[in-house]
């Protein structure tokens, strides 16, 4: 059943990355600047972070994990109706509707999992397999585009409206998998053991908080792709082709990187006899974020795909440690809120970091979000040598 969730998210990546990986380039197309690009792409990762808060608690107070998640990947049907319209306030909507399905879904989705993976095989491997699998949509998705470039010759406006409608394809085989998982899950009963944990004293530790405080500066100073998408296009350093195949490299670097990365996690665990000392992986985390400008906003074809390399790297650490760690923090009936606050967290991060990228990037000044990248890595690294002491002494 982990595999097939992540056969379920697979297919929900390679509708809604193959969507990411072409809306900047779209957008700059229609003639939206910059900066409108990045507080939509940051509003939109907001609520797709912070209405987890409200889901998870919902959906924990409710029990009804499933409710949210059929209502969560049903709203994927926006991508493909993108496909439809080149009206601005439109598709702006149709692109916060899509963020809104993920918040909807994950919290729940992420508590389901990890109750089917408990006692049965280390969290960090399942978290890593199922991103690696998740990843692996988000690495074919974008090549739907890439090959309507490609055999077509054109990117123009309805080139790109193509590969949204397309798209309705692989979110039906998507549904008709998540009603399996929902009825072979619910069959077997595969929940019963870590639902029938007794958890109404435990809270949340400190290592939980200190831990979503050093993944927001991480985040914050993060140069996400809306602003390297527009940087390439603006600046004719790549085809449209071959930007939407840069970001199906970074997807797959990331697939490999989640398992590596869940690997280590677990062995950490072990070596500390901590279920939190797999966060100690993080180490190498804002070093690696704070280049990221100077690769992905270079003129220089080598530095930028050295860049989305890193780029796959930081996100398959973020998103495999997030879910463990929150797995390990966290009580059956209380994990959903836990995610919900974590993702809240991660959410602002993302909406502060792409917004202000955006206005910078519209202001000629890359060296302003060097510097803003710089600032907010050293205060994750310090964050981070805290967290490292919490773990050690077991608080």
């Amino acid at each position: 059943m982990i595999v097939i969730f992540g056969v379920i998210s697979m297919l929900g990546d390679i509708v809604y990355e193959s969507a990411r990986s072409a809306n900047s380039q779209y957008l700059n197309l229609l003639g939206i600047s910059a900066a409108k690009v990045g507080v939509v792409f940051g509003i939109g990762e907001f609520l797709g972070y912070a209405l987890r808060l409200l889901a998870g608690i919902m959906s924990d107070k409710s029990g009804r994990h499933w409710f949210f998640m059929f209502m969560g990947y049903g709203m994927l049907l926006s991508v493909p109706l993108m496909g439809l319209t080149m009206e601005w306030n439109i598709l702006v909507a149709l692109m916060l509707m899509e963020r809104v399905g993920k918040a909807l879904r994950n919290p729940a989705k992420d508590t389901v999992l990890s109750g089917v993976a408990e006692d049965q095989v280390g969290i960090g491997f399942a978290f890593g397999l199922q991103e690696a699998l998740d990843q692996m949509g988000a690495f074919l998705g974008p090549l739907v585009f890439t090959a309507i470039f490609y055999f077509t010759g054109n990117s123009r406006i309805s080139e790109y409206q193509l590969g949204y409608r397309l798209l309705i394809v692989p979110f039906g085989i998507l549904m008709l998998f998540l009603y399996f998982a929902c009825v072979k899950i619910k069959s077997a009963k595969l929940l019963s053991v870590a639902q029938n944990k007794d958890c109404r004293n435990e809270k949340l530790e400190p290592v939980f908080w200190s831990y979503t405080i050093f993944t927001f500066f991480c985040t914050v100073g993060f140069v996400n792709f809306s602003t390297i998408g527009y940087h390439l296009k603006a600046n004719r350093l790549m085809s449209d082709g071959d930007i939407t195949l840069l970001y199906s490299f970074a997807m797959l670097v990331d697939a490999v990187a989640a398992i590596i990365v869940g690997k280590a996690y677990d062995r950490l665990k072990e070596k500390t006899r901590k279920k939190t000392g797999g966060i100690l992986v993080l180490a190498a985390i804002p070093l690696m974020t704070m280049s990221l400008p100077f690769l992905t906003l270079s003129n220089s074809t080598a530095l930028i795909v050295t860049g989305m390399m890193l780029f796959g790297i930081v996100m398959g650490t973020h998103e495999t440690i997030m879910r463990s760690a929150i797995a390990d923090i966290t009580p059956y009936r209380k994990r959903g809120t836990g995610y919900g606050i974590f993702n809240s967290a991660y959410g602002l991060a993302l909406l502060a970091g792409s917004a202000l990228m955006g206005l910078f990037y519209d202001m000629k000044s890359t060296n302003l979000i060097i510097a803003f990248t710089a600032m907010a890595e050293i205060i994750a690294i310090a964050l981070y040598f805290k967290i490292h002491d919490a773990v050690k002494s077991g608080h």
